[in-house]
């Protein structure tokens, strides 16, 4: 990696591209009567796959950028469980048939914060509602500190069959700066009993740029997890936004990385984890070989949704709980971010959606540039404009970025094709930018680029 770049473009504030348009981009034009016509509007064919979010934590990690709120008891979390599964009744119903499910995944928060006889129950809803398919992905995201033999014997009997541990780093000056005291035993243990239950799909989630933080810190991290061998890392930088998340103010800023020393701590896990075997995938993502992403990153089959990269193909989302996203067709739909309020309009029998966004055909054009981009690190502008029915030179004309870009080496455009320079590849966000036509208005929403 370049550092004269990281230098360079490493302070401007991007999305991650999880989405396009963005979700500060959204509206309360789009509400529960939308998202019901769009349901009905599912065609046949497709299938879908579902997102459900647990928005609690039993203590706050300051790093956190998730919607989520402390929680000390059970009968709150057991009763947000019942109007889930209200939710996805309540979903099913205006669909008006039972669509297929290719993909499953338990976001929060802290989703085995629920009791092990709630996850049970919360599957067997799903299944009731959808004919979730047999070689479904069943996803769930989990805090090892706080998991036990009963939750792993209630994800077993759910169908798990992957599992993604947070584990951000070992270096216990940065895990007492950031409130998440988590040792290299409680992983491994937890890591060995998801396994020796049959879920064999583990991720583990690591973070550079936190406090304290150091080259030396991030290696010491990387060697430890792969003395388990995970399938799969996912590996992001720390985005600090006190003025969005009140708690990250707990962080003293003296103590984070400049936009160099986070390209320091990025370029040395990225040289570690590819040295060990490990496949990058895109930006952030690392697998091994056999992998299921790996094999879809090689194939160019790779996605990217709300969760990051994935194999999923589904061109439905439907999204459950309060503040989750959904992608349809027409466009994204995200419900009530206030529990209470989620709460009492999925239980007087309303949805719970409270904006989003209709995508135009100038949208779909530019989130496939975007998505190629950020699965492939490249992409072929000419194809997608033509299959789109667009103007490659218009879209061109109107990536004013391109061509500093162009001039500084991140790309090479070769006819229509456009790629991305290997020595840049950390820059993939910056690159994604020039083809977003929403981008200024929503610049201090973001974190920095590097």
């Amino acid at each position: 990696m370049r550092t004269d770049l990281a230098a360079a473009y490493g302070e401007e504030r991007l999305p991650r591209y999880t989405s396009y348009p963005t979700a500060p981009h959204f509206s309360p034009a789009i509400g529960a009567d939308t998202y019901t016509k769009w349901l009905a509007e599912i065609p046949d064919n497709l299938s879908a796959s579902l997102y459900l979010h647990v928005p609690f934590c039993r203590e706050m990690c300051w790093y956190c950028g998730c919607h989520t709120q402390i929680v000390r008891r059970d009968d709150l979390i057991a009763a947000y469980q019942r109007t889930l599964s209200r939710e996805i009744d309540l979903v099913a119903g205006k669909i008006g048939r039972r669509i297929a499910v290719e993909h499953i995944h338990f976001g929060g928060g802290t989703p085995t914060i629920m009791a092990p006889e709630s996850v049970i129950e919360l599957m067997t809803v799903i299944r009731r509602a959808f004919v979730v398919l047999q070689e479904a992905e069943i996803a769930v995201e989990i805090d090892p500190r706080t998991l036990s033999q009963k939750m792993i014997d209630a994800l077993q009997a759910s169908g798990v069959n992957r599992a993604s541990l947070g584990v951000q780093s070992f270096d216990s000056r940065v895990q007492r700066a950031i409130n998440r005291v988590q040792s290299f035993e409680q992983t491994a243990a937890v890591t060995e009993n998801l396994r020796r239950a049959g879920i064999k799909g583990v991720n583990f989630d690591l973070i550079y740029g936190l406090p304290h933080q150091t080259v030396a810190s991030c290696l010491e991290t990387v060697q430890r997890c792969l003395e388990l061998k995970p399938e799969r890392f996912s590996v992001f930088g720390y985005a600090h936004v006190p003025g969005f998340k009140k708690h990250q103010s707990k962080i003293d800023e003296a103590h984070l990385a400049d936009s160099l020393g986070r390209h320091d701590q990025s370029s040395a896990i990225t040289e570690a984890l590819n040295a060990a075997g490990y496949v990058q995938i895109g930006l952030d993502h690392f697998a091994l070989p056999d992998d299921p992403m790996a094999k879809a990153f090689q194939e160019h089959r790779l996605q990217r949704n709300f969760q990051g990269y994935t194999t999923d193909t589904s061109e439905v989302l439907l999204g459950f709980g309060a503040s989750a996203i959904g992608h349809l067709p027409q466009g994204y739909v995200q419900n009530e971010v206030q529990i209470g309020a989620y709460s009492r309009l999925i239980e007087a029998g309303q949805l719970a959606t409270i904006k989003g966004y209709g995508l135009t055909d100038d949208d779909r054009l530019r989130a496939d540039v975007i998505e190629r981009i950020m699965c492939d690190f490249s992409v072929d502008l000419g194809e997608i404009c033509a299959r789109h029915g667009a103007a490659l030179d218009a879209m061109l004309q109107s990536a004013t970025r391109l061509k500093t870009l162009i001039a500084d080496g991140v790309v090479q455009l070769d006819g229509d094709r456009l790629t991305v320079a290997q020595d840049s590849r950390f820059l993939l966000r910056s690159v994604a930018a020039a083809f977003d036509t929403h981008l200024d208005s929503a610049k201090r929403l973001h974190s920095r680029a590097v």
